[in-house]
Order: structure tokens, then sequence, then C-alpha cells
């Protein structure tokens, strides 16, 4: 089969076109296991960062085959497989064997230590994948793993988002947009900053009701205190780290959550812990 992998180094020149083997040992899946023909993937940040080792020391071995989401049509089962069929389109999950509980790090990643979605053809648990809405199409379905489920998680399995909350999201990149919808979905309150007004007006368009441009107002943690009266935010999404997470400490509520989830201005900083 035919697969984009990471071969030689670790960079992005070293993105190949190449080709493997069945990935089922026995050219079909085995008892608990499906077989997926994929028809799309989708790119994150952190598939940027994996190919030059930007993502921890957990990234894998080469060769690697990376992205993480995708989407594909199951068109084999093993012995024993009930929930899917053949025919059926799924999602394979980002982090593989995690069914329930807190993450304790034995599980793996897609697109990092474990090969991703850039394939032709994967074999993957039965438990590992989830059937995919049929009012989405392939690309829209290609974005839910990482991205909608990170925001998910954030506001609603490690917090509970209400009607009347305040939520603060930087950026529009997946994550930021998954939030904002969720967020508003749950009656929330968000304020979005970004550098571009052309990608504010898209935000106000899908809900947001008030946000910053940081480029003309850099110390925008001031501003966002005087959206809430002074009171700060429920919640934080925050997805800049270093150059932004002093900031979020400065506008969260006393007793309010800052979810942790992205890198994107670098991931060494100094903040002010005391106001």
């Amino acid at each position: 089969m035919r697969v984009f992998q990471i071969q030689d180094d670790w960079s992005l020149t070293h993105l190949k076109l190449a080709s493997r083997p069945h990935p089922c040992p026995d050219s079909g899946p085995g008892p608990g296991q499906v077989l997926l023909r994929m028809r799309a993937a989708s790119l994150n940040f952190r598939d940027l960062l994996v190919p030059v080792r930007g993502y921890g020391a957990h990234t894998g071995t080469l060769p690697l085959i990376p992205l993480s989401d995708g989407v594909g049509e199951v068109i084999e089962t093993g012995a024993g497989v009930t929930r899917v069929r053949t025919g059926d389109r799924v999602c394979p999950c980002f982090t593989q064997g995690w069914i329930d509980g807190p993450p304790d790090g034995a599980h793996l990643n897609l697109g990092g230590p474990l090969d991703g979605t850039m394939a032709e053809l994967m074999c993957l648990p039965a438990e590992g994948v989830v059937k995919a809405a049929a009012s989405l199409s392939d690309e829209a379905a290609a974005t839910l793993p990482c991205a909608a489920l990170t925001a998910w998680s954030a506001l609603v399995a490690y917090d509970n988002i209400a009607p009347g909350s305040r939520v603060l999201v930087q950026g529009t990149g997946g994550v930021a947009l998954f939030a904002l919808q969720f967020a508003k979905l749950r009656g929330a309150h968000v304020t979005v900053i970004s550098s571009s007004d052309e990608k504010i007006a898209k935000a106000r368009a899908l809900g947001a009701d008030a946000a910053i441009n940081y480029l003309r107002t850099p110390e925008w943690s001031k501003a966002s205190r005087e959206l809430t009266a002074g009171r700060g935010y429920d919640h934080i999404v925050e997805l800049g780290g270093e150059k932004t997470l002093p900031q979020s400490l400065l506008c969260v509520r006393a007793g309010g959550t800052i979810s942790i989830i992205g890198v994107l201005s670098g991931g060494t900083m100094t903040a002010q812990l005391g106001r």
C-alpha cells in the first residue's frame, strides 16, 4: 500500500511517498480488529511538530507515518467485531487503547509514536475507532478526533461550562473554533483574541460575543478583565503557551480554570504568579 512517511531523518524534507506491506500481518484483520480504507486526513499543529521532534520525547521511531486525524471506511472486520460493520465510516481514535479512566501515559497516540492516518489502509482494534456522523463530509469528519474532542474535554469533561459562564478562547485554529462553538452551545459568553480583524469577523459570525485584536492591544489581559467587569474568566482555553499564559493568569477569576492545550508561541515562560 502507499503511505506518506518520515524516513531517514527527522524533518519535513524527509516526508516521502513510499510503499509498505499490508498493515494486517495476515493480509486481513485478526480477531477484534478492523481494516480501514482511509478517505481523508486532517492536519493539526501537532503534526508539524512531530517531524522535527518538537513534541516531546515520545514521537516514535523512523520510518513513521504522520497525522493523527482522519476518516476511513471499514472494508473488513475480524472475528468477534460487533461495534462496526463493513461499509461504516469511522474515525480512528487519537489515543489508541484508552477506553476510560484518567490518562496514565501507558496508551499511545496515532501520528507518533504509532503510525498515523497518511496511509491507504489502517488495521486497528475495533475499540480504537468511532463511527462518523452521516451528516458530515469526509473532510469534516476527519477534523474531529483531536481538535473537537480536546475542546469538548476542556470545557465539558473537565469543567462544567453553563449559561452565563465567561470563556476566553485564544486564536481561531481548530481547537479554538470548536471551543467557541461548544461554549456557545452551553450558553456561555465567549471572548476571542486574535491578531486578525478578518478572523475576528468570522469568529463573531460563529457566535463570539466579544473580541480583542492582540496586536493593537498587547496587554489584552487588562482589556479582557474589563469585559468581565473585573471578575475574570471562568475558563480560559490556553493555546499560546509562552507568550499568552502569563496574561491568562492575570485574567482568570479566582477558582477559574485554565486549560493548557497548546504551545503555539513557545514552550518556556516567566510568569507573575501573584497579582
